[in-house]
């Protein structure tokens, strides 16, 4: 059952994360075009490299404690950019009034849901055994393992994908081919 809500879980986050992070940021708001929300852009795309890097080194890796590790690391760090971004996302929104408290509802849900999956996945993969903890290292014999990796697996290129268009938004020469086509794209 485990798997099964850490999979609900990532798969609720790859959805809202969609919407705030695509949608929301880089087509609505626009926020690397702001000067006062680049920083707040920067620390976005650090956790647009960081998701695919986490779901690749911690989910998806069997019988690889270095890769747990790394995986577990990038999480560390994640949660230390996401307070960096916290921090900052009050004044970086200057240019709209604020942050409308509805995308601050969005931001609790989309990171709840992040975390909530990783932490249900570290409570299958770490166990006690005679009091010593233990890192589980062949997941493949528990239900719904495998729906879990294949939602895993197919999450990476998109995430990658949104990783790389935060990138162009934050040069000025692929920042000026992205407003150019989002004058074009008038849908939002």
């Amino acid at each position: 059952m485990a798997f099964l809500i850490s999979t609900l879980l990532l798969t609720s986050f790859a959805i809202l994360a969609l919407i705030d992070g695509f949608y929301l940021h880089l087509i609505k708001y626009q926020l690397f075009n702001h000067w006062e929300s680049q920083f707040e852009h920067l620390t976005h795309t650090v956790r647009a490299f960081l998701f695919p890097l986490i779901v690749y080194f911690l989910f998806l890796p069997q019988n690889c404690l270095p890769c747990f590790y790394i995986g577990l690391s990038f999480v560390l760090l994640d949660i230390l950019v996401l307070g960096i971004d916290a921090w900052v996302e009050k004044d970086s929104r200057t240019f709209m009034g604020g942050l409308p408290r509805w995308e601050y509802i969005l931001h609790l849900f989309v990171n709840g849901f992040h975390f909530a999956s990783i932490a249900v996945f570290l409570a299958i993969k770490m166990t006690f055994v005679d009091n010593d903890l233990v890192i589980v290292q062949d997941l493949s014999g528990e239900n719904n393992f495998a729906l879990f990796q294949f939602v895993a697996k197919n999450l990476i290129p998109g995430a990658v994908i949104l990783a790389m268009l935060h990138i162009l938004t934050i040069l000025p020469t692929t920042r000026a081919y992205w407003n150019h086509f989002m004058v074009k794209w008038k849908c939002c």
